[in-house]
């Protein structure tokens, strides 16, 4: 109503005996319990958060380790042919440790970063210009640290899509090896001599990897050009069934062997292709078996393998007369010419012997 007296604040009450206001109490609690208990209430809360975090995704990376996630379930009803050997084993559980990692540092990163902004509100502190403040930072760090960025995010794509682990022997263009140890940042191989490389994941362009799913032993083999190539290529069909129902080497062998047939007609001889699917990592020792067995079977058998050739005339001689060989001559077409050594030529007719 007009001219009504506008009603006083009501004082806040005393508390008897010791001249402190309910307002003031209130106050006091606030600073002393209200703002500190929010805030271990948060600590406590995120703490909580991360633990679970780790707890699901290590049990998680147990399962994928041991087998009992995934198709490992059913590892008692499966083919031999699917159930992982130890050289799979070891690459699964490293892929799963790093991915497991992974997981716990972007999950830790992110809890951190949500309990931190909650906390800051709790003390009364505007967190859009920290925000603002630290997409900032962000670009600039991004811009700074490109190389690294780039590789932790191939490594994560490598590992995600199984390109490949350890045990394999891949081909990486720098290097080539086996894979001892990958990382989101960088993958360690050690070549045939024994020597490490460390490759940034950034930095792969092209991954040939010779590990996965069947390896095949590629065997080229050169012939005489007078031999039977037909009786040639029998031979080394034997030789590769052989090798297949040989008990070291049988297991190892995938399929039935193949001659392919002429490979290449060259100045040497006549090259035969002779092709046998095997185990990965198993091709180099079925390979250097099926050389020596080729070897003993060619020997015993006759077959000469190819050699150089060439054609010989003496100073001052015409070429021999076409259709035949020179009067008094004889011809061996199938043993190579090998050039005498500075040490043991013959005095010839003009000089004292």
């Amino acid at each position: 109503m007009p001219g009504a007296a506008t009603p006083s604040p009501t004082p806040s009450a005393v508390i008897p005996g010791t001249g402190v206001t309910d307002e003031q109490v209130g106050h006091w609690f606030d600073v002393l319990l209200g703002t500190p208990l929010t805030i271990v209430v948060i600590v406590l809360v995120a703490i909580l958060a991360r633990f679970l975090l780790n707890r699901v995704t290590d049990k998680v990376a147990a399962g994928v380790i041991s087998g009992h996630a995934g198709l490992g379930r059913f590892e008692d009803r499966l083919p031999s042919a699917l159930v992982a050997n130890s050289k799979a084993s070891a690459r699964r559980e490293q892929r799963a440790r790093t991915v497991a990692s992974l997981l716990k540092s972007v999950g830790t990163a992110t809890i951190g970063v949500i309990a931190a902004l909650m906390i800051l509100d709790t003390l009364g502190i505007p967190t859009g210009p920290l925000l603002a403040s630290a997409g900032i930072v962000g670009i600039a760090v991004g811009f700074g640290a490109q190389a690294l960025v780039r590789d932790v995010i191939s490594g994560a794509f490598m590992l995600v899509e199984d390109q490949y682990g350890v045990g394999d022997v891949v081909d990486l263009g720098d290097a080539s090896g086996v894979v001892e140890a990958v990382g989101l940042r960088v993958t360690r191989i050690r070549d045939v001599d024994g020597t490490v490389w460390y490759i940034r994941n950034g930095q792969i362009a092209r991954v040939g990897n010779k590990s996965q799913g069947w390896a095949r032993a590629v065997l080229d083999v050169g012939i005489a050009y007078r031999e039977d190539v037909a009786h040639a290529e029998n031979l080394l069909l034997d030789v590769a069934n052989r090798v297949r129902a040989d008990e070291r080497f049988g297991p190892m062998v995938l399929e039935e062997p193949e001659v392919w047939g002429v490979e290449s007609v060259d100045a040497d001889g006549v090259v035969l292709r002779l092709v046998v699917k095997t185990q990965p990592l198993e091709q180099w020792a079925v390979a250097r078996e099926l050389r020596r067995r080729i070897k003993e079977r060619f020997d015993a058998e006759g077959v000469k393998v190819a050699y150089p050739q060439s054609a010989v005339s003496a100073e001052g001689e015409g070429p021999p007369p076409a259709g035949g060989s020179t009067a008094g001559t004889s011809q061996h077409p199938e043993q190579p010419v090998l050039p005498s050594s500075p040490g043991s030529q013959q005095p010839s007719a003009h000089q004292p012997s």
